[in-house]
């Protein structure tokens, strides 16, 4: 599983094409140029998983195949650890895991939806979960 490492070239689009007439799907128009992602957003996306698999593969190559082997079977059973349903879980034993409890990330300031305080009647959430509500 060998990867390269993606170049990435930029693309900017310095005047937007907002002619008047219909367009082909394939001619580039104002909101294809708006809505345009850049490629780097999947490296991104991916870089903890690719960092995760290339410091198990080191590890392979070093150790043996029983230290990676031990380390992925601590990260699967600290990933089953869980709250109720109404309980969003803080995945600290993860973060301690894979190290990342010694970084500050991008989530950890501005913060990610899911991490966001709901106050919900916690009886009716594990009624919805177990599939009893009426």
């Amino acid at each position: 599983m060998n990867q390269q490492s993606l170049k990435v070239r930029p693309t900017d689009v310095p005047v937007l094409n907002a002619s008047g007439k219909a367009v082909l799907p394939t001619e580039p128009n104002c909101l294809s140029q708006l809505a345009h992602i850049h490629r780097l957003r999947d490296s991104e996306l991916n870089y903890r998983d690719h960092r995760y698999n290339i410091d198990m593969q080191m590890l392979r190559n070093r150790e043996g195949l029983c230290a990676p082997l031990r380390m992925g079977m601590d990260r699967f059973a600290a990933r089953q650890i869980g709250r109720l349903p109404f309980l969003t879980s803080s995945n600290v034993m993860e973060d301690v895991l894979t190290g990342r409890c010694d970084e500050i990330a991008f989530e950890d300031f501005l913060s990610i939806p899911e991490h966001n305080e709901q106050m919900r009647q916690p009886h009716a959430v594990v009624e919805k979960s177990m599939g009893i509500y009426l």
